[in-house]
């Protein structure tokens, strides 16, 4: 009976918004399992701006933000490839060469709109060229860290999975001002996400994935 109480009890914690300020989420090792699935209730999308920082020593490919929709795995996806992030909306792909260094802290900030069909890449707080991508919504959304969705919320594989640690995850529906964006990278104040805020995040834990306090770097 006490076991099942504690399930429950934790259940419900991780159903409740946390806030998540000067923490981390540590992915430790690599497995087809371990991720953290982020609870949003918009339906449909047609803007979207996401930021996140990460810290890793993969040099393979692997998934930084992965958000599929039952038409389309790769609905809106960040992922890395040695030097690049290739970014992904409904299915279709543009490449940014970035020199992606290993274990250090970076900062990446997509944005795309359906009006325009146009998205782009903040890398560090540079602003990339921007790309046409798809001028089709993104609709049922499930956003998914630590893994790349190959089905919709499912089919992971361990050779995409995210090994490192991931903070500051936010998402709105609407395209950041450039203005936003550097405040962002510079931990200044700016406008949380209104679909993703990680001060207030609902989300899932599942696997060995550990809420750690943000490592700094000593001067």
């Amino acid at each position: 009976m006490s076991a099942l109480l504690l399930f429950v009890m934790l259940t419900a914690c991780a159903a409740s918004p946390q806030d998540l300020s000067g923490k981390m989420f540590t992915f430790p090792q690599e497995t087809k399992t371990a991720n953290v699935m982020l609870n949003i209730s918009t339906h449909r999308l047609n803007a979207v701006t996401v930021c996140l920082r990460s810290f890793t020593d993969l040099r393979r490919a692997h998934s930084l933000f992965s958000l599929a929709t039952p038409s389309s795995n790769n609905g809106f996806l960040m992922e890395t490839v040695t030097d690049r992030i290739d970014f992904h909306v409904n299915n279709l792909k543009v490449q940014y060469v970035v020199g992606y260094k290993l274990n250090t802290w970076h900062s990446v900030c997509s944005t795309w709109d359906a009006d325009s069909g146009l998205g782009q890449l903040w890398f560090n707080g540079q602003p990339l060229a921007r790309k046409f991508l798809s001028k089709s919504q993104i609709s049922e959304p499930i956003v998914v860290l630590g893994q790349e969705q190959d089905s919709y919320a499912g089919s992971f594989d361990t050779k995409q999975s995210f090994t490192g640690m991931m903070a500051d995850v936010h998402m709105w529906n609407y395209i950041l001002s450039p203005c936003e964006i550097q405040n962002y990278v510079d931990n200044l104040n700016f406008t949380p996400g209104n679909v993703l805020n990680w001060k207030a995040l609902t989300f899932d834990v599942t696997g060995r994935v550990l809420i750690e306090d943000r490592q700094m770097t000593c001067h």
